[in-house]
């Protein structure tokens, strides 16, 4: 194919300079890409040895540039394709066509359940009551053990369930994802999946499909490639024979055949997603929060517990056996143990009701990251627009005696209505009715793009004057070039006052010139053209975008464009879609604010744009990275390779629908729908489900205070020996009742979540407390009097007064503790009056089932081994009318706390915040990076300990790790190292 009948591409024909044009030199330049001539690889092609120096040496070998005769050479392979045996030979070589993602073992997955403090700490008391038990001639305590034992396994069996089929569904969705690619094999053209191409396979796409490997073309017919989410540029791009083809790139004109030189990790989308990759250590925001959560409550425990063994062992002189039982109670009932299991059912649950909305979460912990995203950065193109050219018809200029609606009629007809290009694509789409680009004419004569003449045209004859017109639209500084009639000086001036508006705005101008001829010859010489329009061509938003935007404003979230395309488009999109055209170069990141400028520094800078323009990865990692230094949690959409890294580094990473391997191989949410409506919905639901959370947060810390600090007054006041097996019966089941958090109704807060943990701390202490005082009033009511023997009639088993080891008192105690600090939840779930905001039926139901067992075990339970005996029902009632006394005054407690502490808290926090302000610019919070310390790593389900014994015992394998500065050579190094493996494996047959 020669290069004149090369079709148009979007870079040859579309893009008016970004700055002012020169009147007096009347030049209107193209943006198109400058061709290099083909060189040849300088290493001798004989042998194909390339050693360690030549593979990175791009004065040898340099893949982009070299003839392809060179590349077949280096492939050791042919047009003809390979042969099924060698393509098998070079998938065990090579690997799969996709990237890989790292299978967990599920044996290891469900003993990460049990790696974390919270659940150490039961481990811990496991061993108390198995081994350090066994004393004074007493056998092991067997039934706490079995119970803690029991406990855990539950806890983690429904995590693991949970988490299990969550993962499961993302697999499923992922996988329907997979694309196919047409190859030749053994001679013939076939469809195979493209996960089995290899290096040296023929293949052949067309208009539509997906690049499925990186290739050269061998065969290129009117080839058009959107690269856009390599580039970040709008527009495709032209390809002829010998050019390098990316994996992930769509083809959206003409038709290709190429060599693969390059297959899943060694591709460009592979290197970048390589690039990306998270370090072991790094843990996610929700781990922070639970490893401050789980430092409060074993600071809380372990203050007890050394007040427990100096005040008993010192003071009472308590034998070995007697006192640890005392600190196994405080042990067993102070740690949240099903705290981990209770967030990753809530999370995996909101996964699966994500999902409805065709949004795949691939990173769990990121639900709750999203609910407390601030600011939303976003890639343009594919991702705000819609990556398909448009002409804008309110921009329209006219010159001669035509209107708009003409100038776009002519237009068409000097378009391609079949194979089109990008050009042709929107002209003809303009109309409304494809069927006008050919409506009431006879097409005579077509001149198809090229890029020397950089213009279509087409002669025909109007059907109904039977008169020959003429009609050209391309380049504008070649149309105009072309009129001769009705060209004035005044016409050029306002024709270059119209380009420069345009390219102001970010707009593709294209020139539409007419002419008639006489007589019937259609080849002969016409009356000359006449400029008759200018055309603006853009990118789109989608429809939903701006309702996006708005959304996701009044949602408290700041939405910020990140693209690589041109300052004037970006700052057009921004005025469309209301953002805002506050949009800066991407210079600015290495420069800073100008000297002068209202901008105190680049921190001050980044937060008060609406975006930034002609980025590249790196800046976007940096936007995102700032941002998160200065206290933001921070949301990243993109469809790209490009978006990649940043995706990977900001909290939440969403890929958008249509997304490369690369960019959902590094997000957190992909989504399998167009357009960002479906980010707010997802940002709605990670609001409820982060209620859900922090609802049970307050919950469990508050119950922490209460039962530690609760039975060592009892301890201290009334050296009350509280059966450890008891308080596994009351954890067991608050467990099943808590667990249905996971599905409770709660309303979504209309600005970003946060884990204030000093107000969850403060709530807690408060309940905790006050709780505590309910069970040692009654207690002390109980030991100090005859009150409720005497008022309903009811014993215990020993007369007043009543010993501190009564079976039946510790049956009493067991239930008022149970149903109490299980009804505690209803008054942590709801901002007001808990009967204001009706729970789930689940939740309802599992709570009455609950206290239904506790009943039934406090009037039936005579177990020997648990130093509890059954009591009557007036004991029960006089147990439930006290806790549903105790319990109304709670809401209260809430209430007091908002209008005193927490008013505090919070007024302390806005005047820090404003004290960062006025001194820096913008507030400089916590960094909420992923981030974090050994010690908070501790807490992450997937932690680096099971990693690694994972990948000792061959359960996982480690991830690839590239280097930075190789992303700017993986174009040469794929296609060297496929030579260079295949010369050290050569083919067997």
């Amino acid at each position: 194919m020669s290069t004149n009948e090369k079709e148009r591409g979007p870079d040859d024909i579309q893009v008016e300079p970004a700055t002012p044009v020169e009147k007096k030199k009347r030049e209107y330049k193209d943006f198109g890409h400058e061709e290099e001539k083909a060189t040849h690889a300088k290493v001798d092609m004989a042998t194909i040895e390339l050693t360690a120096e030549d593979l990175y040496d791009k004065d040898k070998v340099d893949l982009e540039t070299i003839v392809i005769e060179d590349v077949f050479k280096l492939l050791q392979c042919n047009e003809e394709g390979l042969t099924s045996a060698e393509a098998s030979r070079r998938l065990e070589l090579f690997g799969p066509n996709k990237l890989e993602s790292e299978e967990q073992n599920p044996i290891l997955q469900f003993l990460s359940f049990m790696w974390n403090p919270l659940s150490w700490v039961m481990e811990a008391a496991a061993l108390v009551a198995i081994a350090l038990s066994n004393g004074q001639g007493m056998p092991p305590d067997w039934p706490d053990f079995v119970g803690i034992v029991l406990l855990l396994f539950i806890n983690s069996g429904i995590g693991f369930y949970e988490e299990r089929n969550a993962g499961n569904a993302v697999k499923a969705l992922m996988d329907s994802l997979a694309p196919k690619a047409r190859v030749r094999r053994d001679e013939k053209w076939q469809e195979i999946e493209s996960s089995i191409l290899v290096p040296g396979d023929m293949v052949a796409f067309k208009i539509g499909d997906i690049v499925p490997a990186d290739c050269r073309l061998t065969e290129a017919i009117n080839v058009s490639i959107d690269q856009a989410a390599l580039t970040g540029e709008s527009l495709p791009v032209a390809k002829k024979n010998g050019d390098q083809c990316f994996s992930g790139s769509t083809c959206k004109q003409g038709e290709a055949e190429g060599v693969v030189i390059a297959t899943g990790a060694n591709t460009f989308f592979g290197r970048a997603a390589s690039l990306v990759g998270q370090d072991d250590d790094s843990t996610g925001h929700l781990q922070k929060i639970l490893a401050q959560i789980g430092s409060f409550c074993l600071v809380t425990i372990g203050i007890f517990v050394l007040a427990e063994i100096f005040c008993l062992y010192a003071g009472f002189r308590y034998r070995y056996r007697r006192g640890l039982d005392n600190i196994l109670v405080l042990l067993i009932g102070g740690i949240p143990i099903a705290m981990p299991t209770v967030l990753s059912v809530t999370l995996a649950v909101g996964a699966q009701q994500l999902a409805k909305y065709k949004a795949i979460v691939t990173r769990i912990t990121a639900i709750e990251e999203l609910a407390g995203v601030t600011i939303l950065c976003s890639d343009k193109t594919g991702t705000l627009t819609t990556n398909k050219l448009t002409i804008d018809r309110n921009t329209i200029k006219t010159y001669g005696p035509f209107s708009a609606d003409d100038v776009i009629l002519l237009a068409a007809f000097a378009s391609r209505t079949e194979n089109q290009d990008a050009i042709d694509t929107a002209t003809i789409s303009a109309l409304g009715d494809p069927s006008k680009a050919r409506a009431g004419i006879t097409l005579l004569d077509f001149k198809p793009f090229n890029p020397v003449d950089k213009r279509t045209e087409i002669t025909y004859r109007e059907e109904a004057t039977g008169k020959l017109k003429r009609v050209t639209k391309g380049m504008t500084g070649i149309i105009i070039e072309l009129c001769t009639r009705n060209k004035t000086e005044d016409l050029e001036n306002r024709l270059e006052a119209d380009v420069e508006e345009y390219a102001s705005r970010g707009l593709r101008a294209l020139a539409v010139a007419f002419e008639e001829v006489d007589g019937d010859d259609f080849e002969a010489e016409g009356n000359g053209f006449e400029l008759i329009g200018l055309l603006s061509i853009f990118d789109p938003p989608r429809d939903d975008t701006k309702q996006t935007i708005d959304d996701a404003q009044a949602l408290g979230v700041k939405v910020k464009m990140v693209t690589g395309d041109q300052l004037a488009i970006a700052k057009e999109t921004g005025r469309r879609l209301g953002m805002g055209d506050h949009m800066y170069p991407a210079k600015v990141l290495k420069d800073g604010p100008a000297p002068g400028s209202k901008h105190v520094n680049l921190d001050h800078m980044i937060m008060d744009a609406d975006g930034f323009a002609g980025v590249f990865p790196e800046h976007k990692y940096e936007i995102v990275k700032r941002l998160q230094g200065l206290g933001h949690l921070c949301a990243m959409t993109g469809d790209g390779a490009n978006d990649a890294p940043a995706l990977s580094r900001a909290n939440v990473g969403i890929a958008v629908e249509g997304a490369t391997d690369a960019a959902r191989g590094a997000a957190d949410i992909v989504l399998t729908e167009p357009g960002l409506s479906t980010i707010v919905h997802a940002i709605r639901q990670s609001r409820i489900i982060f209620q859900r959370m922090r609802n049970y947060s307050i919950y469990a810390c508050a119950v922490t205070i209460r039962i530690v600090v609760c039975f060592a007054i009892l301890a201290f006041a009334y050296r009350i020996d509280f059966p450890p097996f008891m308080i596994l019966v009351i954890a067991l089941l608050n467990d099943g009742t808590i667990m249905t958090l996971s599905v409770d109704r709660v309303l979504p807060s209309m600005s970003p979540d946060s884990w204030d943990l000093a107000e969850i701390f403060a709530y807690a202490i408060a309940y905790g407390i006050y709780l505590t005082a309910s069970t040692v009033a009654l207690v002390c009511i109980i030991k100090e009097t005859d009150f409720f023997q005497r008022q309903f009639g009811v014993e215990l088993e020993t007369p007043f007064p009543i010993a501190s080891g009564d079976r039946k008192l510790h049956m009493v105690i067991y239930l008022q503790v149970a149903i109490i600090s299980q009804a505690l939840i209803f008054v942590t779930r709801s901002h007001g009056f808990f009967f204001m905001e009706r729970p789930s039926l689940a939740l309802f139901f599992a709570f009455c089932l609950a206290q239904l067992i506790s009943s039934i075990i406090a009037a039936y339970g005579d177990w020997g081994f648990s130093n509890v005996q059954g009591i009557s029902g007036g004991w029960i009632g006089i147990v439930w009318v006290w806790n549903i006394v105790w319990f109304i005054p709670l809401d209260w407690i809430k209430f007091a706390m908002k209008a005193t502490v927490i008013k505090y808290l919070r007024k302390r926090h806005e005047e820090k915040l404003h004290r960062e302000v006025s001194e820096n610019g913008v507030p400089l919070t916590r960094t909420q990076s992923r981030a974090a310390s050994i010690h908070e790593s501790l807490y992450s389900n997937r932690v680096s300990f099971i990693k690694r014994a994972a990948r000792k015992v061959g359960f996982g394998r480690a991830a690839v790790h590239i280097k930075p500065e190789e992303l700017q050579r993986f174009s040469s190094i794929q296609a060297q190292r496929v030579g260079q493996t295949l010369a050290r494996n050569p083919s067997r047959t």
